[in-house]
């Protein structure tokens, strides 16, 4: 799996599944996935150790997969749009995907 591909699947595993985070991991995720800090830039803002962060963001990753594999609301999302696609009007199709 490409860096950008994963990047990309945890973000959108981030906006379903941010809830089940703690704050603190939240910010970690956000400073290193949206704002491209440096773990050892989290690191010193945070005044934990680069190893913290890192943990932390791994236990995330983790987590944010785990809440997928087990309510799998992205890959229904996905296959609902798939499923949408050229069958009906497009502004009908706009407003049932800014449902999902």
């Amino acid at each position: 799996e490409k860096v950008m591909d994963k990047r990309i699947k945890l973000n959108i595993l981030y906006d379903y599944y941010k809830d089940f985070l703690t704050q603190k991991q939240q910010e970690y995720f956000e400073d290193y996935y949206c704002s491209n800090y440096s773990l050892g830039e989290i690191a010193e803002a945070n005044n934990i150790s680069r190893n913290a962060v890192h943990n932390q963001l791994k236990i995330v990753e983790e987590r944010l997969l785990e809440m997928e594999s087990i309510l799998n609301l992205v890959t229904k999302k996905d296959k609902i749009t798939e499923l949408l696609n050229g069958k009906i009007e497009d502004d009908l199709l706009e407003k049932i995907k800014e449902l999902l």
